[in-house]
Order: structure tokens, then C-alpha cells, then sequence
């Protein structure tokens, strides 16, 4: 057993503190457990949010030595312990109070994204590569770490015209699904922003669950939005006939379209 020092902060939204709380700490703990070591032997009103502790509540985000991560999946025998181990709230969202933020923004933000819009009489149909494509983006938590990570929201504070990487990943996985046939390529292109990221990939670096964000999801959207609006020739032809995706389920054998 040894003692650790954790540098907490302490307050609210009109300012705190970094308070110091030294403990004695076991072989296997995760950064969550101190803090509830914490709550139970020194700081009993100091708040955080967590459920699950297993990785997939996806509340117990906070930024650990600078680094957004989630508390339960950091363990302490990857830090340097030999000096306090800072704990800050996420500091893209308003502090509620210690750790606990608010992140109802990213709720609010949600509301300017389509429906899953399936074509009418629609058979269902659906192939496995197609299920594959999307599948990756229905294992978002929203720990909202890409959001808090990602510079358009974190620095320039840009809530009014950019959803952020959380909720481009799931515009994706609805713009990419077989059966969908609504067009959300206008609201990528204005008050979805995308054109403010420019693929820095700090999102993919910090999620939890792997996810591709950028590769998989934010670029291919990119590529839709550039043929759509900024293509002369692919955009008078879509202009023309329509929107490139499929009314129906393809037939047997036949891949949906991109």
C-alpha cells in the first residue's frame, strides 16, 4: 500500500479551486476509486457523476493530468504518482459543481439532426456489409470526451454553428444506414458546421470505445457535403434527378449506396 496525492478541483460555475487530498491507495485502482475514497474518508460533498464503472454509462468523464478520459477505465498504475495527480470537470461544458458538469447542450444540439427517415413500404431489407458499416457508430457512450477534446467547442467555444464529433458520428451512422433516405447534408454544411473541423483526429484519440470518428465517420461526410454543394458537375446532376439515396432497399446481392 502507498499514499497518492490527488489535486481535486473544488467549486462551480463562478469559480473554484484545485484542492489537494492525499491517500492511501491499492494495486488495481482506477482513478475512480480514489475519488470515492475520497468522498467516503475526507470530502463527502465533493461531486462527480458515475454509474456503471465498467466503461459504458459513459459519465464519469473528466480530464485526468490534462488528459480527457473516463475515471473509471484510468488506472493508477499508469500514472506518475510520485507528484498529485490532477482532476479537472471537462472544461468544454459549464461546471455544475466539482466534477459534474452540464452537457445538456449536446442534447439541445441533437434536435437539429433528421430522424432515422425510412423510404415508405420500405421491405427491411439488409445485408451484412451494410450493418457493418454503421455498426461501429451505434458503440458511442456519449461520455461527450470527443466533444470536450475537440478545439471548435473547447477553445473557440463554437455552440451555435458546429455539433461537434459526438453528434457527426451520428449523423453518420443515419446518413450511412441502407434503409434511411433522408437528406441531412444541408444541415452538415450550415448550422451542423462541418466545415469548421479539420481533421485533427484529438476526437478518435480520446474515445473510449475505438471508434473511427474522423476516418470513418466525419471525412466521408466531408466528401458528401463538397460533392453536393461545391462539385459543379455531381451537384447540377443531383440537382436534376434528386438526391443520390435510394428510395427502397437494394436488391439481392446489390450493395446500398454510399
Amino acid at each position: 500500500m502507498s499514499t497518492v496525492t490527488f489535486r481535486v478541483f473544488r467549486g462551480d460555475r463562478n469559480g473554484g479551486e484545485l484542492k489537494d487530498y492525499t491517500i492511501e491507495v491499492q494495486e488495481g485502482m482506477v482513478v475512480l476509486d480514489a475519488i470515492h475514497q475520497i468522498q467516503a474518508e475526507q470530502a463527502p460533498d465533493l461531486a462527480c457523476r458515475w454509474n456503471c464503472k465498467a466503461g459504458k454509462c459513459g459519465s464519469c468523464g473528466a480530464e485526468v493530468n490534462g488528459k480527457p478520459t473516463l475515471m473509471c477505465m484510468t488506472r493508477l498504475d499508469t500514472l506518475d504518482t510520485s507528484k498529485p495527480v490532477t482532476v479537472r470537470p471537462m472544461k468544454t461544458f459549464p461546471v455544475i459543481r466539482d466534477l459534474a458538469t452540464d452537457v445538456k447542450w449536446n442534447y439541445e444540439a441533437n434536435k437539429k439532426i433528421k430522424p432515422f427517415t425510412p423510404a415508405p413500404n420500405t421491405d427491411w431489407i439488409m445485408f451484412q456489409e451494410d450493418v457493418d458499416r454503421v455498426q461501429e457508430f451505434r458503440k458511442c457512450i456519449e461520455c461527450f470526451l470527443c466533444q470536450n477534446v475537440c478545439h471548435v467547442l473547447r477553445e473557440h467555444d463554437e455552440k451555435t454553428g458546429f455539433i461537434g464529433p459526438r453528434l457527426l458520428v451520428r449523423t453518420a451512422s443515419l446518413e450511412m444506414h441502407p434503409l434511411d433516405v433522408e437528406n441531412r447534408l444541408d444541415m452538415l454544411k450550415n448550422e451542423g458546421g462541418i466545415g469548421y473541423c479539420n481533421i485533427t483526429k484529438c476526437c478518435t484519440e480520446v474515445c473510449p470505445e475505438h471508434i473511427h470518428i474522423t476516418d470513418n465517420a466525419i471525412i466521408p461526410l466531408k466528401e458528401r457535403v463538397v460533392d453536393e454543394y461545391y462539385d459543379p458537375i455531381l451537384g447540377f446532376f443531383r440537382r436534376l434527378f434528386g438526391s443520390k439515396k435510394q428510395t427502397q432497399a437494394p436488391s439481392s446481392g446489390q450493395a446500398a449506396d454510399d
